[in-house]
């Protein structure tokens, strides 16, 4: 029989069956991330930003601290982009961020890669950067690439940012993201992005790259380095994930009610600013609850806790109606093993049925954040395409309750094995995976014995050996060379 013409369970399905929080809780959550604004503030304002702010309506309080009227928040929100496209440089690879659609992507700062060779973690470099990136364009489930490795073996800063864009560049059309240690290291990337694009100021007209940015320390105090770096993406059009990140029980209270109401006013901070500066420009309220062991102090990304604070995180955005985005399928296992699949499963399961919009750091993320690993990438994929699967549901029609269908068979053959119901059901409600092992245990045995690692690792071999596509015209990488200092092309 042939296999299945009918995916089924492709990117952007529907999300927020899971509703971890009451309307009474989210409006408590809310009202107190309001009272925190208005009466507390953020503080470390650079001066810049306080005279936008107080143009829009926010107040100095004259000892450093900018406060955020209600009314001012919620004009916020009221204005901001509840939907945009995140484009790719292939138009068939864009996706919408907002509503209820649910996307898995990537994030991450690893310093450590998981060597295909030895399996044992190591410096992360340039050439793994650019392997990840190839690696994940053969993946559908990725819906967008941001860098998840830093190329430690490249000291430079501005060399590190360019050289990170152009291996993005390079190796894959999907929408991207990236970050930029300095405001002055945006023009000269938007320069870069241009050539890609096809000539000056036509990277402006389709932006297909993002920032992350982290405009908000924890606890309630600007950045003004990152801030910076907001306002040169919003003078290039480049759309922003603003990016809190606050540990609960460190920079954030350690209660969850109280780290959900200091995180959001937080990111409503951001909102804010952004609101100042250019109201309506396309921000993902990435709002990521991060915990960590309050024996230790360890940071604890695979943790049940993790999973239910980043599902009402995307719930309290969702209900705002803004585009959301959360952090999870961060394991804090180091190999691939019974840890790593329970904590990536579980956590972003629970944020997918939450609903959230872009699920940052649920591809080949390992070690706490660490770490990145190839044959994690494939393994999240499949995972990622059972979520799918989940969150799809269950289509209740007349022909799918199949009462004719069971009347023939228990009537005829005694089974439904061929029948043309179940061939119908077998190609459009079946996800049938590559990598998970459903073999009798004789056959496994006979076929090596192999267990998930293995088989990731001599899929990741055979998908790097063959897919090495060319996304840069000769013309255009020539140029991209002749300007900045390229310091890897693998």
């Amino acid at each position: 029989m042939a296999g299945p013409t009918f995916d089924p369970c492709p990117p952007g399905q529907l999300g927020g069956a899971y509703k971890p929080l009451t309307e009474t809780e989210l409006g408590a959550i809310f009202d107190t991330a309001l009272a925190l604004l208005e009466d507390l503030g953020l503080g470390e304002v650079p001066s810049r930003l306080m005279a936008d702010l107080v143009s829009a309506g926010a107040i100095d309080n004259g000892s450093g601290r900018v406060l955020f009227p209600s009314h001012l928040v919620n004009d916020a929100i009221a204005q901001a982009a509840k939907t945009f496209v995140l484009h790719g440089r292939d138009s068939a690879r864009s996706i919408e961020v907002g509503g209820s659609r649910v996307h898995f992507g990537t994030g991450g700062a690893a310093v450590q890669t998981l060597d295909l060779d030895t399996q044992i973690y190591r410096p992360s470099t340039l050439k793994d950067l650019h392997g990840f990136t190839r690696l994940q364009d053969a993946l559908k489930n990725v819906s967008w690439f941001t860098r998840c490795c830093v190329a430690t073996d490249v000291p430079d800063n501005f060399d590190l940012d360019v050289n990170t864009v152009y291996a993005l560049l390079k190796n894959t059309t999907k929408p991207v993201a990236t970050s930029f240690t300095l405001a002055s290291h945006v023009a000269p990337i938007v320069e870069m992005l241009d050539i890609a694009a096809g000539g000056r100021g036509e990277f402006a007209k389709r932006p297909f790259l993002k920032a992350h940015i982290s405009p908000i320390i924890s606890p309630m105090r600007f950045g003004e380095d990152a801030v910076d770096v907001v306002y040169e993406c919003i003078r290039h059009n480049i759309p922003m994930s603003c990016i809190t990140a606050a540990q609960a029980g460190a920079t954030a209270p350690a209660t969850m009610a109280g780290f959900l109401a200091q995180s959001l006013a937080e990111t409503l901070a951001s909102l804010v600013m952004v609101h100042a500066i250019r109201p309506g420009f396309p921000m993902v309220f990435s709002n990521w609850p991060l915990v960590v062991d309050l024996r230790t102090g360890a940071f604890a990304g695979g943790s049940g806790e993790t999973a239910l604070l980043n599902a009402a995180s995307a719930q309290l955005s969702n209900w705002l109606g803004l585009p959301s985005g959360v952090a999870c399928s961060m394991t804090d296992a180091k190999a691939i093993d019974a840890q790593y699949g329970m904590e990536k499963g579980l956590t972003s399961l629970a944020a997918a049925l939450a609903g959230g919009n872009l699920i940052y750091e649920s591809s080949g993320m390992t070690a706490s954040l660490l770490g990145a690993s190839f044959e994690a990438f494939v393994l999240d994929d499949e995972m990622h395409a059972n979520t799918y699967r989940i969150l799809r549901g269950i289509e209740v029609t007349p022909g799918n309750l199949g009462y004719q269908a069971i009347c023939d068979a228990i009537l005829g053959e005694g089974h439904f094995l061929g029948g043309a119901h179940t061939h119908a059901a077998m190609e459009r409600d079946y996800f049938y995976p590559t990598l998970a092992d459903r073999s009798e245990p004789r056959s496994w045995a006979e076929g090596g014995a192999r267990d998930a690692w293995a088989r990731a690792n001599a899929r990741v071999r055979d998908l790097l050996a063959s897919h090495r596509p060319e996304y840069l015209s000769a013309e255009q990488d020539a140029d991209i060379k002749a300007r900045f200092e390229i310091l890897c092309s693998e």
